[in-house]
């Protein structure tokens, strides 16, 4: 039975203290609420249905988000840095809920503020599988139980995939122009549309990773937090083949990625392709494997896409090439 004592003189303390269960504690204002919330919590018992909601009472959006930072972050290498931005952002929006109090209205509410903000929705997608696997390690790692489950939201649709390819003759204006910008960047250029390697697996690539003989250049971490090793065309094995080989980077650029994307701006505009970015450069390798007649799972294997829907977005086949097979 739950014992119901006043406290003060305008507080009511219920404590419920049952075999099997967790002691459990409340105060009320109204001795009627304290009244309702006891049976309440006892007719859950007598049921088998009574799951222990004070943990979720007592822990916030933020401290969960605090948590998860502290003790999974350090599990997912670079993939934990590059999700401090996500965190903030839930942090700043939701942190002051508590987790029993969460449902799908707030994460619709943050949704549809992110997007009217200016975030793109692949970010806002980002934050709201931050969220979800957050509240899912709390549940299964952290026994908090939350009684109505995780909250659900309905996710931002994609917008539709860029398709820009290069057309005849960009590809020689865009290495004639890296040419006569210098550096590395005629070589990354080059080797980015054989590859179809992303920014980051481009600039942080190791001489003592690369295997000349079989052929094959192993990055051990990638941006799904997986290693993959990617096979080397004859033009690939030839551009690494002409620079000076020795331990380290490959690139100038290993401490900063984001230096090729400014260099290779300044090489479009130079070249007459402002409307070219470097992340198309592997939308253009990708479709090209295709081309040569690889299968899906060859493909996947060498891009790194782990799903057939991302692979189908970075995928845009020539419809006269198509013409020609037929």
């Amino acid at each position: 039975m739950a014992q119901i004592e006043k406290r003060g003189n305008s507080q009511w303390r219920v404590r419920i203290r049952r075999k099997g269960f967790p002691d459990l504690s409340r105060t009320f204002d109204l001795k009627t609420d304290a009244e309702a919330w006891a049976r309440t919590q006892e007719r859950e018992m007598d049921r088998g249905a009574f799951m222990p909601t004070d943990a979720a009472e007592r822990t916030s959006v933020a401290v969960a988000l605090d948590r998860y930072k502290a003790e999974v972050f350090p599990r997912l290498a670079r993939k934990g840095s590059s999700m401090t931005g996500n965190l903030a952002r839930l942090r700043a929006e939701l942190g002051g809920i508590s987790l029993m109090a969460l449902d799908s209205s707030h994460l619709a509410s943050y949704r549809d503020k992110t997007l009217k903000s200016g975030l793109s929705t692949q970010t806002v997608r980002h934050d709201l599988g931050l969220l979800h696997r957050v509240l899912k390690t709390a549940t299964i790692d952290w026994g908090i139980s939350l009684p109505r489950g995780l909250p659900v939201v309905r996710m931002p649709s994609m917008p539709r995939a860029r398709d820009r390819r290069l057309k005849r003759g960009e590809e020689e204006k865009l290495l004639k122009a890296a040419k006569a910008y210098g550096g590395d960047m005629a070589d990354i250029i080059a080797f980015a549309l054989e590859t179809a390697m992303r920014r980051t697996e481009l600039a942080r690539m190791r001489w003592e990773h690369v295997d000349l003989k079989s052929r094959v250049v192993l990055l051990p971490e990638t941006k799904n937090g997986e290693p993959r090793e990617v096979p080397l065309s004859p033009q690939a094995l030839s551009i690494l083949k002409g620079r000076k080989r020795g331990l380290g980077p490959v690139w100038r650029y290993y401490e900063n990625p984001n230096a090729i994307t400014q260099a290779f701006i300044r090489i479009c505009q130079r070249g007459g392709l402002p409307d070219l970015r470097f992340h198309d450069l592997r939308h253009e390798s990708t479709s090209r494997l295709f081309e040569k007649g690889l299968n899906m799972m060859e493909v996947g294997s060498i891009t790194g896409h782990k799903t057939l829907e991302m692979l189908k977005r970075y995928t845009h086949l020539r419809a006269e090439d198509l013409a020609a097979k037929l």
